[in-house]
């Protein structure tokens, strides 16, 4: 084994002692609630009060903007190894990066075409 594991299986054994003895911790020393309150109960939301049931429908549009906010989010990730070792990743780098960014905008182009993108 090298180092690398060692710093891993380390770091998993710190880990484990560290939430395991926190655990054991509250258990012994009888860590709970003091009492039931109406005031734990209520919903709380950001400091306002809340209106209606905590349960209501999206219109399924919410869920596809979100879907390509993280598409879109997860592709800048993407991008941000490759700005940084472009130099040294030479002309299979920039073809490679080509290739996904042309398999985005392919994506995102069936998108528009399908009328997904637009808000109704």
């Amino acid at each position: 084994m090298d180092g690398s594991w060692f710093g891993f299986l380390a770091f998993l054994l710190v880990s484990v002692i560290s939430v395991g003895g926190l655990i054991v911790a509250a258990k012994v020393l009888g860590v709970r609630a003091r009492g039931k309150s109406l005031l734990k109960e209520r919903t709380y939301e950001c400091g306002e009060e809340a209106e209606g049931p905590a349960w209501i429908r999206f219109h399924p549009r919410y869920y596809l903007v979100a879907l390509f906010f993280v598409l879109f989010d997860v592709e800048a990730a993407f991008f941000f190894p490759w700005a940084v070792a472009e130099k040294t990743l030479g002309w299979n780098g920039l073809a490679s990066i080509a290739l996904f960014t042309g398999v985005l905008l392919l994506g995102w182009w069936y998108a528009v075409k399908k009328d997904a993108l637009r808000w109704q």
